[in-house]
């Protein structure tokens, strides 16, 4: 029998289970099965917490020499490096602490300036926000200079505030800057109102007697009723400060019997020694509309009269 001609093909009883192909559809379709099932129900979740648990201790024996090889590298770090990093560490603390101080700056400054947007609105007259510069330098007075001046529209005589109340009066102007008395100065005095009583009067500055920024309520009776811590507060009948502005407070009162006039000490509400951020109003008089002009008297005519 020639070679060619012999069958190749195994004998029909060696020929046992399915074919390759469908062995390889039936496990691509159980794979995608489990896969579909695993996202879906999780049925394969206990069995690997029970492989995690089994298989831990080989997976800390195989991490053992990489911890090592780490703890060796952290352990031979030179003391250069750690030095440095101190240093950039502490640069790095005192820039935020040095942004910290301004933040905490500028919220003081935010709640100032709030404070005095209010007390414009209060007081419903034209304002000029100005800055501190520096105090005057005569030793002898209380006076400070700001940064506005003519060109901004600061007149002679114009009230400054603060936040908390009246700091002065615009003494002298120059184009770009304005020279502010302060209430304590002994030049300075301002008519007010005791809040409390309605008992109008005159405050002075007294600075030299009794402190840096104190003031002196005078002439006002021994018998007057005045207690220490009274608000006085501007009374506006002298054309310069609007009414109910923030002076002073009552700090103490001594009535002696050689005296008809009590001795009152106030402080002034203002911040006389630390304020930068004022508001400088105008004169309440150039806010008053003008005097009307007197009429003459017309003579009487004769011969409207009753004969």
């Amino acid at each position: 029998m020639p070679l060619g001609t012999l069958d190749r093909t195994p004998p029909p009883f060696f020929k046992q289970g399915p074919s390759a192909l469908s062995k390889l559809m039936v496990c691509s379709a159980l794979a995608l099965f489990l896969m579909v099932a695993d996202a879906r129900f999780r049925i394969t979740e206990p069995i690997r917490s029970a492989m995690s648990t089994v298989l831990f201790p080989l997976q800390w024996v195989v991490m053992q020499p990489v911890l090592a090889f780490r703890g060796v590298t952290d352990y031979v770090t030179s003391l250069d490096s750690a030095v440095s990093k101190e240093e950039a560490a502490r640069r790095k603390l005192i820039l935020q602490s040095q942004r910290a101080n301004q933040v905490e700056q500028l919220s003081n400054e935010n709640l100032q300036l709030r404070k005095l947007l209010a007390l414009r609105e209060r007081l419903n007259s034209p304002t000029v926000a100005a800055e501190v510069l520096y105090d005057a330098a005569d030793p002898y007075t209380r006076k400070v200079i700001i940064d506005k001046g003519l060109a901004q529209g600061v007149q002679p005589g114009s009230p400054v505030i603060d936040e908390s109340g009246v700091l002065g009066q615009v003494t002298r102007v120059q184009p770009l800057t304005s020279e502010v008395t302060l209430v304590s100065d002994p030049d300075q005095a301002i008519p007010v109102i005791n809040t409390r009583t309605g008992v109008r009067g005159i405050t002075y500055g007294d600075a030299g007697r009794h402190g840096s920024g104190a003031l002196e309520l005078r002439y006002m009776a021994a018998n007057a009723d005045i207690q220490p811590g009274d608000l006085l507060t501007t009374s506006g009948v002298d054309g310069v400060y609007p009414a109910g502005i923030p002076v002073a407070k009552v700090a103490k009162v001594e009535r002696r019997p050689d005296s008809a006039f009590a001795r009152i000490v106030c402080f002034p509400q203002a911040l006389v020694d630390g304020a930068r951020h004022v508001m400088v109003l105008k004169p309440l008089l150039s806010q008053l509309p003008p005097r009307p002009a007197p009429e003459d008297a017309a003579p009487v005519s004769k011969k409207g009269a009753r004969k």
